[in-house]
């Protein structure tokens, strides 16, 4: 069985993945004691290290693992900080150092393929520089690297979710193609919707009060449209007494889902007016966001409610890393 070295583990969705086509986790690693509690917990793996990354002797690994799997920590590459000016960006950012150490990893270790995820903002152009030493120490190490911007719906991730996913090999076996996409808007085989998603998990169990979705514009949350959000009051929308400025706030403020079409992004952070919100304008629950992230439903989680959240939110959806994995597998084991 080919062994898989899972960095910045988190929930364990990648090694989910990668497990249901017969790698195995030889390590685990991650710096949040509530993300190995839950590594713990579905006995991801007997070797699970709670450390930085900074911290950890890569050599130890050198001839155990055919495969390094991670995805960095995104804030240094994501949207938000198009509006976060106060915080730098890309390799300016202080936790880039994650990504420099997953090139390390790489460079002692020389694993025969690599699985590497992030946002999708990873290769927009004010974050070049960070996407630009990526390919540079990558290509040191010999890899040839296969890289590209998916869709996690387009494999049947009931979730638009856009992410960077590079998978590099060493250069003496090849180069990865990536499975052609099985799942259309449009055409062919659909999305998978909401409704098919998490509609047997929706029961009338009751609203708290002290915590009601949309926070202190709840009366507008339940006004507007499954799968719209707070553009539905603008002016440029045609709407009669408009609430809110055009692209004033960010696209998930009072997003709604529809349950004819896929999610929108889970985010990692909980928030009482940002979605995407229940189609019933109330918040979604853990179990709900698991099945949009295609974790099983008897996956065990650790911590509160909000750390439950960030868990599953952080993480790469179990499919799509099954998906590549088979991928993987078919190519080069």
């Amino acid at each position: 069985m080919k062994k898989i070295l899972s960095l910045f583990s988190g929930a364990g969705g990648i090694d989910i993945g990668f497990r249901s086509n017969s790698f195995e986790t030889h390590a685990a690693i991650d710096n949040w004691d509530i993300a190995c509690e839950t590594l713990k917990k579905n006995k991801i793996t007997k070797n699970i290290i709670c450390s930085d990354i900074k911290d950890i002797n890569f050599k130890k690994f050198i001839g155990k693992v055919d495969i390094i799997v991670g995805g960095p920590p995104c804030p240094p590459y994501s949207k938000s900080r198009f509006y976060i000016k106060r915080k730098k960006r890309a390799l300016e950012d202080k936790d880039s150092y994650t990504l420099i150490y997953f090139c390390k990893a790489l460079k002692q270790i020389k694993p025969k393929v690599f699985f590497f995820e992030n946002v999708h903002g990873f290769c927009f152009k004010p974050h070049k520089p960070a996407l630009h030493f990526f390919e540079k120490e990558c290509k040191k190490a010999g890899y040839n690297l296969s890289y590209k911007v998916i869709n996690c719906a387009d494999y049947g991730v009931p979730q638009v979710r856009h992410r960077f996913i590079c998978v590099g090999v060493l250069k003496r076996f090849g180069k990865f193609d990536f499975p052609k996409i099985t799942h259309f808007k449009k055409k062919k085989k659909k999305w998978i919707n909401c409704k098919l998603a998490i509609g047997d998990l929706d029961k009338n169990l009751p609203e708290d009060k002290n915590k009601l979705a949309g926070s202190k514009h709840k009366h507008l949350l339940k006004r507007i449209p499954p799968g719209d959000n707070y553009l539905f009051f603008t002016k440029e929308r045609g709407h009669p007494r408009p609430k809110f400025k055009w692209r004033s706030r960010y696209w998930s403020f009072l997003l709604k889902l529809s349950p004819k079409e896929p999610s929108w992004t889970i985010q990692a952070s909980f928030s009482n007016n940002m979605g995407p919100f229940h189609w019933k304008n109330r918040f979604l629950r853990i179990n709900e966001i698991k099945r949009i992230q295609t974790f099983p439903d008897n996956y065990k989680l650790v911590g509160d409610f909000k750390d439950q959240w960030r868990l599953v939110g952080n993480a790469v959806p179990p499919l799509l890393a099954k998906v590549i994995s088979r991928q993987i597998k078919k190519q080069f084991f």
